[in-house]
């Protein structure tokens, strides 16, 4: 009765659709929609960042879009470019001072402070995924509110917490089949940095190397000399390429820890590369840096075969920052943590092609014709979807036809027909939808019919 072939390119993609843009109502410059099919690769991520944190005993943390902008200057740094040219920040209608969170670890070690957690057992392990806003040039995989999964671990200063931090952002990318290495120096101590600070600032006084540097470089030079090293700007990374290392003026114990990261790193054979000029943007970093980046070959070209610049596209990054949550109004505490950028994730996998995982639970799909046999089978979807099934439906379309071949889109095994006759008869009709073939089986039987062909197509899949 119901064994005509469905097609199943039938349904039309949403490719196919062009869409409009209505310049009164067009979203933001730099914002994004994330669609129905993009939402797949997120829901990837999420659920992989979901696993990695409970494995490695982190727990989930919200904290407020909103915070007083005061939080972000204190911490991040007024003169970085985070808070003096991105940060979105207004007056609200209170006369208080808010900012649009632009990144996650100020929020977090407030919230550390202010819930007194350095009363908890130490460390506190902290995760979080959520979005970022910051007002900068759109560019590829970047926007001005982007996704952000965050782990950090607060009262920790050993090297093993910032081993297991970059073993676990390395995992991460490894686990997706992203191929990565790690961008790996450290800052070193407070006072190792005074006579590196010294040294590079000469360097940079020498005749010549100033007027060739950017406009935001020869500010930096007056105001934080150490950022001069972050340029992107192709003109002041050809000057930095011989100023001095700051590796060279750690003291003992920043060296010993660096040292220390270094040989659990190389245990658990994760690829690094120790970038003397990685300092990373925001003032509270010291001791270890890191940033993720993909894997170039001796050619400078990426993975996928391009020209990659000298300064590779960051995937993510963080670090140590003993000193945050003191400079903050806390007790003194060891901290560490990093962030990874969904959006450069989810076009990641795209240039590779990389397939998403389908689901290995079968999905059944339940189709009716006419008014009675759709309450009985909206009765059914419950009882199957409480019994554990993975169920799906389309109980507001008539047409059978259209019903299977909703069911051909989102990829269903089998089929469950109702129809007037069946309803007369106690039975229904389970159809293989990858063969087309169907069967009329006693309604009593549904399940124990359903449990013999799921485990049938265990088998095979295993084999």
């Amino acid at each position: 009765m119901y064994k005509k072939a469905i097609n199943k390119n039938n349904s039309k993609d949403m490719a196919d659709f062009k869409p409009r843009r209505d310049s009164k109502h067009a979203r933001l410059k730099g914002m994004k929609d994330v669609l129905f099919d993009e939402y797949r690769y997120y829901r990837l991520l999420i659920n992989k960042a979901n696993d990695l944190a409970q494995v490695y005993g982190f727990n989930r943390i919200e904290t407020p879009v909103l915070e007083r902008s005061k939080l972000y200057e204190r911490s991040t740094g007024k003169d970085t470019d985070i808070v003096s040219k991105e940060m979105y920040n207004f007056v609200d209608k209170g006369g208080d001072k808010i900012a649009l969170r632009p990144e996650a670890t100020p929020s977090l070690a407030r919230a550390y402070i202010e819930h007194g957690m350095f009363n908890m057992p130490q460390p506190v392990k902290m995760y979080w995924l959520g979005p970022l806003f910051r007002h900068e040039k759109p560019q590829s995989g970047r926007y001005r509110q982007h996704t952000q999964f965050d782990l950090e671990i607060f009262g920790d200063p050993s090297p093993v917490a910032d081993t297991q931090l970059i073993l676990i952002a390395y995992n991460f990318y490894s686990e997706l089949q992203i191929n990565v290495q790690v961008q790996i120096n450290s800052l070193g101590d407070k006072e190792d940095r005074g006579e590196y600070i010294t040294q590079l600032t000469e360097f940079y006084k020498e005749r010549g190397k100033r007027s060739k540097l950017c406009n935001d470089c020869k500010r930096r030079f007056l105001k934080n000399p150490l950022r001069l090293l972050d340029c992107k700007e192709p003109d002041c990374i050809a000057i930095r390429e011989d100023a001095p290392q700051i590796v060279d003026f750690l003291g003992n114990n920043a060296r010993d820890h660096f040292i220390k990261v270094l040989e659990y790193l190389d245990e658990l054979e994760v690829p690094y590369n120790l970038n003397p000029f990685l300092v990373r943007g925001l003032d509270y970093y010291n001791r270890t840096v890191f940033e993720i980046t993909p894997v170039i070959d001796d050619l400078g070209n990426d993975e996928n075969g391009s020209i990659s610049q000298k300064r590779q596209i960051s995937l993510g990054g963080g670090g140590r920052y003993d000193d945050l949550v003191e400079k903050m109004g806390g007790r003194p505490t060891p901290g560490c943590g990093f962030g990874l950028g969904l959006e450069r994730i989810v076009q990641k996998i795209k240039e590779k092609n990389i397939p998403l995982h389908k689901d290995k639970e079968p999905i059944i799909f339940l189709a009716q014709l006419g008014d009675q046999a759709r309450r009985k089978m909206m009765v059914m979807f419950e009882e199957m979807r409480r019994g554990g099934y993975k169920v799906r439906q389309a109980f507001t379309k008539d047409s059978l036809k259209a019903q299977l071949e909703e069911a051909n889109r989102i990829g269903a095994k089998h089929s469950l027909i109702l129809g007037q006759k069946e309803l007369i008869d106690g039975t229904i009709i389970i159809r293989d939808m990858d063969s087309g073939t169907q069967e009329v089986i006693d309604t009593k039987k549904v399940n124990s019919e359903l449990a013999k062909r799921l485990e049938e197509n265990k088998e095979i899949s295993n084999k």
